[in-house]
Formats: C-alpha cells, sequence, structure tokens
C-alpha cells in the first residue's frame, strides 16, 4: 500500500454485529450513520468520491467539491459516509434516497437544493504520500483530528474513548441508529468484516436481496404489493472456501413502507429482471408453497437477484424469515453476492 500515490481504489473494512456493547479497556465508540459508504481523495486541486464498489460517484455529490479547499497542501484518502439529514438533524436513509442513482445534470442540481448532503469522515487512510492502513486506528484518528476537516457540506465527528453503554443509551433516546465500537489498536482491514469493529443497533436493519415481489391491487395495481426477499447463505469468498455455490436463501416478504414514488421506481427497476423461475433455494421450503402456488396462478413474478433493499424489522422468526418488515430504501452501493444475514 505504501507509495507516492493511493490507490485508485481500496475495499472498505466493515463492521460485525453484535447485541451487546463490547466491555473493558481498548474500545472506541462512534455514531452508526445511517447513510451511504463513500471514499474521498481530495489533493491537488480536486475531489474525487468512490463508492465502496469503486465507481466514481463525484459528479452526483457536487457540494463535495470544496473539500480539497479546506485541507490546504494535504492529500488524503478518507473513509466515511455521506449523509442526508432530516429536519431534527438526524441522518435520514429514506431522505438519501432522493440523491441516490441521480444520472442527469438538470436533476442533480435540483436535488442538491432540496435534499443536500454531507460528508462524515470517520477514518484517514492516506495521508501526503503515505498509507495509514497499517497503522493502529488511534492513530489514525488522530491524524483525521489535526486536519480540522469541517465545511459546509463535509465533517469528522468524534469519537468517545470508553462508556460505550451510556453512548448507546443516548442514541437510543434520539432514535438513532445505533453505535460503531472499534478497538484503539486495530489497522484498518481492506475488504474484511472484523470483529475488531463492532455495530450495535438500536433498531433491527437488514440487507437484503430483491427476489420477486406480488404484484399490487387496488390503488398499486400495476405496481409492486409486496417484495420477497432473501440473503445468500455466505459471501463467494466463504462459498469458494467450502468449495460449492452460493445458496439464495429466502426471508420472507416486505409490504409496507413504501411512498408512491418508490413503488414506481421499483416496478421501472424490476420490470427487466423478471425470470421464469425462483431464484431461492427451495428444495422442500414450506414457506415458500405459497409463494409457488401464487406464482402457477399468474400472482407472483421472480425476479433476478441484482437489487438490494435495506428493511427494518421486530425480530428474524424461528423459521429465518423476518417479522413486521417495513421498506426503508434500495441500495445501489450494495453488491448483492455480499448480502448475508447479519447478527
Amino acid at each position: 500500500m505504501a507509495g507516492s500515490q493511493p490507490p485508485d481504489h481500496i475495499q472498505p473494512m466493515l463492521a460485525r454485529e453484535r447485541p451487546a456493547v463490547p466491555t473493558g479497556a481498548g474500545w472506541a465508540f462512534e455514531l452508526k450513520w445511517d447513510g451511504v459508504r463513500a471514499f474521498v481523495l481530495a489533493g491537488d486541486g480536486q475531489t474525487r468520491v468512490h463508492g465502496r464498489r469503486g465507481d466514481d460517484i463525484t459528479p452526483r455529490y457536487p457540494e463535495l467539491a470544496g473539500m480539497v479547499d479546506g485541507l490546504g497542501d494535504h492529500e488524503v484518502r478518507l473513509d466515511g459516509e455521506i449523509v442526508a439529514f432530516d429536519a431534527d438533524g438526524r441522518p435520514s436513509f429514506q431522505r438519501l434516497q432522493k440523491r441516490m442513482g441521480l444520472t442527469t445534470d438538470a436533476t442533480i442540481r435540483r436535488r442538491v437544493a432540496e435534499t443536500p448532503v454531507t460528508y462524515v469522515a470517520f477514518d484517514l487512510l492516506w495521508l501526503d504520500g503515505r498509507s495509514l492502513v497499517d497503522e493502529p486506528y488511534e492513530a489514525r484518528r488522530r491524524a483525521l483530528d489535526d486536519l480540522e476537516l469541517e465545511g459546509p457540506a463535509w465533517q469528522a465527528p468524534g469519537h468517545h474513548v470508553g462508556d460505550g453503554a451510556a453512548m448507546l443509551e443516548a442514541v437510543r433516546g434520539r432514535g438513532l441508529e445505533g453505535i460503531v465500537a472499534k478497538r484503539l489498536e486495530s489497522p484498518y482491514r481492506p475488504g474484511k468484516r472484523s470483529w475488531d469493529w463492532v455495530k450495535v443497533k438500536c433498531r433491527r436493519r437488514q440487507e437484503l436481496v430483491i427476489g420477486g415481489f406480488m404484484p399490487g391491487e387496488g390503488a398499486r395495481g400495476g405496481l409492486v404489493g409486496s417484495l420477497l426477499v432473501g440473503h445468500w447463505d455466505a459471501t463467494p469468498e466463504e462459498a469458494r472456501s467450502i468449495g460449492r455455490e452460493q445458496r439464495l436463501v429466502y426471508a420472507g416478504g416486505v409490504g409496507t413502507g413504501f411512498t408512491d414514488d418508490t413503488l414506481r421506481a421499483l416496478a421501472a427497476a424490476l420490470r427487466p429482471l423478471r425470470r421464469e423461475t425462483p431464484p431461492f433455494a427451495l428444495g422442500e421450503d414450506p414457506r415458500l408453497k405459497y409463494a409457488q402456488r401464487a406464482r402457477e396462478r399468474g400472482g407472483l413474478v421472480w425476479c433476478e437477484p441484482e437489487l438490494v433493499c435495506e428493511v427494518e424489522f421486530t425480530e428474524w422468526t424461528a423459521e429465518g424469515t423476518l417479522r413486521a418488515a417495513s421498506f426503508k430504501g434500495l441500495r445501489d452501493d450494495r453488491d448483492p453476492r455480499e448480502v448475508v444475514r447479519e447478527g
């Protein structure tokens, strides 16, 4: 990783989920931002923004262009999230949906005014010709704080060492998503989901792959009535390590949480993905018998598992399906083949 120029792309380090806050010394705690993961490369008079999959999303967020001016002569690569705040100052993934996937300049300019975003930096991976990924989190965070990154559309909020339980309660009281605990001595592990980073959620959230839908009726005629969603039983890397193919596991239906705009967008996005056979590994799974019967009656549409959505729910049932799931939005920043069950 060392050298005079930062790499074009780096895979993000990912957190594992657990139900309780880590205890003991050696942990720092940050807010879990309800946004889109993004890397910012700023220096030499320009700011570039890349998604977690390496795609260049700079034109989509023009308000971040001025970040380079606040860095002086520094050249940096930052890890963080793009966030849209609601009227109460809380991160809102639903608001952020209005800024995702845009391609035309006119629409982008209009949405910048309607729904501004902020880049929240929480890690520093490259500074002035030197990689910091092998440095401990504590040192990387100190270097990030020294940059005094603060502007009209970017910030680097502080972290808290120790007392994670108190922070979680404060976050829960504000109705926020949760916190992330990070070991002070941890290096940055590109592309790895590590126990050195742990997320503790106040609300249950899960990314899932859309594998089909039930058409809407009445006011939803011609649109989506409910989604059939699932997750892979292993990541591609895990499946290769045990010598078999991934299997898409059915996780239930999602029929609430949609706006009219979302329903129209889903109908358009799913139309070219229709297929004749189910993408789920059905086997003898009794949970999908109703779906197979609905398909035979022409009341269900299977789809290629290429779209990722995020849902909020109360719990996983003993059968492995979601209880009381509500749609929160599409995630165009996620590789569908990497979506596995969390927790």
